[in-house]
């Protein structure tokens, strides 16, 4: 076999999953876009310049935001490979080599405005894929909800399997669907050549001079023509940036411009199509097809976004802006490939609601880009500190770059939140709710690590009263995971304290998270003996790493620590808390953290310790 075959092969399979995974929301937007567009515009049929302007301001938007915004610029943001609003984040913090609070917040925002998206998505998608049934079989309306909750159902129950069995599935079908849209696109091309003048920017530019304010409405249902697009980033992590790149360039923008093509020319042609151009489009004899098509297009257009939330969420979590999280590993080749079932479960629920009280497509499109476009907005804003304090680009040239986009997608935004109160409120809502409970995770595990302080004993201070007062000595090691280094674990006092015995050695464990996906093992751990019975050790796992502690330990063994990992004990503290007053958070919040705690997985889990050495000493604390 000749050297570079294997990771030719790999990059091709790459490519073809990325063509099911990260495209398949952006790949659906041709069902939709354009119908909307012309229904806000209230288009009369008569000016072909106003069709035209339209499908110019998809395409044009699809070239900004998507091709130069995300494809070129914001993927050479990667942090090791992984994308999302977290890692600029992280990029932009050490630029700063700080953790401003203001930055924090930006970045909490920006995961909440995704995790909204990933609600809405997956109901919009199906919904209006499944309306096209109705088209071929007019009393299977009845059946639409019913069909779609049963579509979501078996995705969000598919999920386990991972991801790389998942695009493996869906990549073949993506590509016969790009293919056939841009097939069904270039046979209506030809019903007006008036719609090739839509290549043109000043197309896009004068519809928008020309319609003032009424334009606002229309570039509310434009901007659906590049939702997925932040999943697009989002989604690095998953399969690599050259194979994104090769999929968006290759297959997926010709195969949509295309189809906008394609339904302009038609709607020119049959101004009766633009109540739903991609379907009446179709031959009769090829409609059925076409319609089972693209409801499997749409059920993996949901993919998408249920992949980035899982990257979003495990990020939140290594970060300490969630509790802890069950995360699973479903790929051995590709790491970022996960499976988070408390958050499919959430994703899975509210998407069933939104379905079931939206019931169309038409009207979940008003609650549909809220959320997508402030997601954008914040991107930019961070991608502009980035491109300026850490790549150091001249202030003249950030601004010339990021500006336009900026501009435009501030005015996707604001057309986006004109539709506030119909259906809007949603996504907006949804984001309001995950800020809130980050806000109070964050804010309630601050106030835990300041109580557990005034009562801490400081681990120098432990080892001196030890020495003098000698317990009980027994065979073995024992592990204590704590989270502050410089204090003696409250599992070790308890151990002290009730069973009143000593191990021969005592490895005082800190968990840290690194501004970096991943950690090298010569940077994993750090230790420090601090007396013959006592080793201080510092393990930083990356924020998109699970953090196996006994796999990290073994490190401790090439650098001469000796004792049996098959013999360690592992101890931990159990906190519980309860509700009391005066003690520093409001009520409410007292509340929604401590069950926001009891929500959290199991530490034996996270930490990957083997459970039958694993023992918990239980602590009550006031909060």
């Amino acid at each position: 076999m000749p050297q570079g075959h294997a990771p030719q092969q790999n990059l091709a399979k790459l490519i073809l999953g990325s063509v099911g995974v990260v495209y398949g929301d952006i790949g659906t937007s041709p069902l939709y876009a354009l119908r909307e567009s012309l229904h806000w515009s209230k288009w009369d049929g008569k000016s072909a310049e106003e069709v035209v302007g339209i499908v110019s301001l998809l395409l044009w938007t699809l070239i900004l935001i998507v091709t130069v915004k995300y494809v070129l610029l914001i993927m050479r943001a990667d942090n090791r490979g992984e994308g999302g609003t977290l890692s600029l984040v992280a990029l932009v913090q050490q630029a700063l080599k700080r953790r401003p609070g203001w930055l924090i917040a930006i970045g909490v925002v920006g995961i909440s405005l995704f995790f909204g998206d990933a609600m809405i998505t997956p109901a919009m998608s199906v919904l209006s894929a499944v309306e096209g049934m109705a088209l071929v079989a007019p009393g299977f309306q009845p059946f639409v909800v019913p069909a779609t909750l049963g579509i979501i159902i078996g995705l969000f129950l598919f999920q386990s399997q991972g991801t790389e069995r998942v695009s493996s599935f869906f990549g073949p079908i993506m590509v016969v669907w790009f293919l056939a849209m841009a097939g069904m696109g270039l046979w209506h091309l030809g019903d007006d050549a008036r719609i090739l003048e839509a290549l043109g920017p000043h197309h896009a530019v004068g519809y928008l001079m020309n319609h003032g304010l009424a334009s606002f409405f229309v570039m509310g249902s434009v901007f659906l023509a590049v939702t997925g697009g932040e999943a697009l980033y989002a989604d690095m992590g998953h399969f690599g940036r050259r194979p994104i790149r090769l999929a968006w360039v290759g297959l997926v923008f010709p195969a949509l411009a295309l189809s906008y093509l394609g339904q302009g020319a038609f709607v020119l042609n049959n101004p009766a199509g633009a109540s739903d151009p991609f379907y009446l489009m179709v031959p009769e004899w090829l409609l059925l097809p076409m319609v089972i098509l693209a409801t499997a297009a749409a059920v993996i257009a949901s993919q998408a976004v249920i992949s980035g939330a899982f990257s979003m969420m495990q990020q939140a979590v290594q970060m300490g802006l969630l509790p802890r999280l069950e995360i699973r590993h479903t790929s051995e080749t590709q790491h970022g490939q996960i499976y988070m079932p408390k958050v499919n479960s959430i994703l899975m629920i509210a998407v069933i609601i939104l379905v079931v009280a939206f019931e169309s497509s038409t009207r979940l499109a008003s609650a549909y880009g809220i959320a997508v476009t402030g997601d954008m907005v914040i991107t930019s804003i961070l991608a502009f500190i980035l491109f300026w304090r850490a790549w150091k680009w001249p202030l003249v040239l950030v601004l010339a770059v990021i500006a336009p986009i900026l501009v435009v997608e501030l005015m996707f935004l604001a057309a986006n939140l004109m539709k506030l109160l119909d259906g809007g409120y949603v996504p907006v809502i949804l984001a309001m709710t995950m800020c809130l409970l980050i806000w109070t995770w964050v804010r309630g595990t601050i106030h835990v690590k300041r109580k557990a302080a005034d009562s801490a004993i400081s681990l120098p201070k432990l080892i001196a009263m030890l020495q003098k007062s000698q317990p009980m000595s027994v065979p073995g090691t024992a592990v204590f995971l704590t989270q502050d280094p410089d204090t003696a674990p409250s599992a070790l006092l308890h151990n002290l304290k009730h069973n009143r015995v000593l191990h021969n050695q005592n490895f005082i464990v800190t968990v840290q998270v690194a501004n970096t996906p991943t950690v090298s093992d010569e940077k994993k751990i750090t230790m420090e003996r601090l007396s013959d019975h006592f080793v201080r050790i510092i393990m930083t796992f990356g924020y998109m790493e699970t953090p196996n502690v006994p796999k990290a330990l073994s490190l401790a063994r090439k650098r001469g620590e000796k004792f049996d990992i098959m013999t360690t004990s592992f101890f931990l503290n159990r906190r519980t808390f309860r509700s009391a007053k005066h003690h520093g958070l409001p009520f409410w919040q007292e509340r929604l953290f401590i069950g926001l705690s009891k929500s959290a997985a199991d530490a034996t889990a996270f930490y990957c310790l083997p459970s039958n050495r694993v023992v918990e000493m239980g602590q009550q604390m006031a909060i």
